[in-house]
């Protein structure tokens, strides 16, 4: 197995508070204040201000909990319209420095900036700090800088440079990993906070007395082949600064694409049930047609009061990307699950086994008689293009015997 051993430069920026840091950019009355942003409907706190973390807010706490407890704190509602065009913002700018991009997440991006020197005419690390102090200057977030020579130190190195931030040791936001400090700060890495380290792998690690990221690199390729297989391996190489996953500027399709949430009230009524699923599908589809992708299994999820998980699925012998045709099939997946005077907390819409639109083939008969579907589809599109996410929506109406 061979790894690109030659030392490049790899970037990892991470967007500090990002919800929070959106809601600042455009209310920036509200920086330095303790600000947490909601989930859907308001149930819990998934983003929270420096401040406010200072006051003891954790991450996923409940609103009604919160709200009560933290009085003081400047609680809003999430707006992920907002958050994903701020995303693309950053996601574009971010090509002025280099083309190869990876966006990992929404608030998240590897830079392969090997070579670049030349080209800025400076340092990785100090085109590191441009990238930090454009992003912030230009977009208004703020954001962490990791650089290394490989994405799990790159990524590691992130996390130091927002600790730092965060503990106000340090507030360049910016930190290098390289051959001078990396054994050392390995050393002293719990390798539970190494990325891609889940708990179960954790625990199963801490069961050999391997604690550390250090004592992970030193372990023999014969013990990690044995026991991880190639992505212990490639895990190795990585943190002793190797490349084993290197930047992809094209991302492969994702396996699947969800959306869920909970109700803002517990429901039985099969009409707002049908609503919501409705809104996950265009949420889905949106992102499907973004992409140029189809998707050939849809999945619907119920979850009870109780917790309580149902789900119904369907494989499609023809891709699809048009929520006027999958809410046809979610309604009748939904009928044969929905029980009545089941109480309901969240629902959900899931689709699979996608593939790109260019490896879709249909028939002359198939795409005729679908095609007034994704014109639809392709009109919405435009509608909230030009007046923006929710501008339009396709309701079920309550029947009478419901």
């Amino acid at each position: 197995m061979c790894y690109n051993v030659a030392m490049g430069a790899i970037l990892l920026i991470d967007c500090n508070n990002f919800f929070v840091s959106c809601e600042e950019v455009f209310d920036p009355s509200l920086k330095g204040k303790p600000v947490c942003v909601l989930s859907n409907n308001d149930g819990c706190v998934i983003a929270r201000s420096n401040p406010a973390k200072d006051l003891g807010v954790t991450m996923g706490m409940p609103y009604f909990i919160a709200k009560k407890k933290f009085k003081n704190v400047v609680y809003l509602s999430g707006n992920r319209e907002r958050y994903v065009e701020i995303s693309k913002k950053i996601m574009k700018h971010l090509e002025r420095f280099t083309p190869s991009v990876e966006v990992y997440s929404i608030d998240e991006a590897f830079l392969d900036i090997t070579g670049c020197e030349k080209a800025h005419k400076t340092t990785y690390i100090e085109i590191a700090k441009m990238v930090r102090a454009s992003i912030r200057d230009e977009i208004g977030v703020d954001v962490s800088v990791g650089l290394s020579t490989s994405k799990t130190l790159a990524k590691l190195s992130s996390e130091i440079a927002k600790a730092a931030i965060r503990k106000k040791t340090d507030l360049s936001g910016v930190f290098e990993i390289n051959e001078n400090n990396r054994s050392e700060i390995l050393r002293n890495t719990s390798i539970h906070d190494i990325w891609g380290i889940g708990r179960n792998l954790n625990k199963t690690l801490r069961a050999h007395n391997i604690g550390t990221a250090s004592e992970f690199a030193n372990l023999p390729d014969d013990f990690l082949k044995r026991n991880l297989g190639k992505n212990g391996l490639e895990l190795k190489q990585e943190l002793l600064g190797n490349s084993a996953n290197p930047v992809e500027s094209d991302p492969k399709p994702p396996k699947s694409i969800s959306k869920t949430a909970s109700f803002r009230e517990f429901t039985e009524d099969k009409s707002v049930i049908k609503n919501t699923l409705n809104y996950h599908s265009h949420l889905v589809c949106t992102k499907l047609r973004r992409f140029d992708l189809t998707a050939k299994l849809l999945i619907i999820m119920l979850r009870t009061k109780d917790f309580k998980v149902f789900t119904n699925k369907i494989a499609l012998e023809i891709p699809i990307d048009s929520e006027f045709e999958i809410n046809k099939l979610i309604y009748r997946l939904f009928d044969e699950i929905y029980i009545p005077g089941v109480i309901y907390r969240s629902s959900g819409v899931i689709v699979g086994r996608i593939v790109s639109k260019h490896d879709t083939q249909l028939t002359l008969f198939d795409s005729e008689k679908r095609q007034k579907s994704k014109n639809l589809s392709r009109a919405w599109d435009n509608i909230e293009k030009k007046y923006g996410f929710g501008s339009l929506k396709v309701g079920v109406i309550k029947s009478r015997e419901e």
